[in-house]
């Protein structure tokens, strides 16, 4: 593949966790982001979530047995009640929020599945920059 200032990728278009109960999955995710989603079928549970798509997928690997190797950062504008409405939802505190950089701040929670959400307050981040 040739070097150009152009990559090839698009950009990130899917987040999706693996859970072993959808239905209890798709109900805390519908109020961890106060939306509804819009694809729900049995294999698979699609949300919006400003332009991105976060996914439920049925699984029978258990929260005790996933691995911490890959964070999804969601951008917020208020880190600190984000992170305390997930806690209060029944998320498990991970990383609490703190700065790392400027007006950097970043937070991770796990849901009731073991999966880790990350949250991200970055102002100066823009789509497509």
């Amino acid at each position: 593949m040739k070097a150009n200032n152009h990559s090839p990728f698009l950009g990130l278009r899917t987040a999706a966790y693996q859970v072993s109960e959808l239905t209890a999955a798709k109900e805390w995710y519908s109020k961890a982001f106060n939306t509804a989603p819009y694809f729900d079928e049995p294999f698979y549970v699609g949300f919006n979530i400003g332009g991105f798509e976060l996914g439920l997928q049925p699984s029978e690997v258990q929260a005790e047995d996933k691995g911490e190797s890959v964070f999804v950062y969601w951008g917020v504008e208020d880190i600190e009640g984000i992170y305390a409405h997930l806690i209060s939802l029944g998320a498990s505190e991970h990383e609490a929020p703190h700065g790392v950089g400027g007006a950097l701040k970043v937070a991770s929670v796990k849901d009731p599945w073991g999966n880790i959400l990350g949250l991200i307050f970055n102002p100066t981040f823009q789509i497509g920059s």
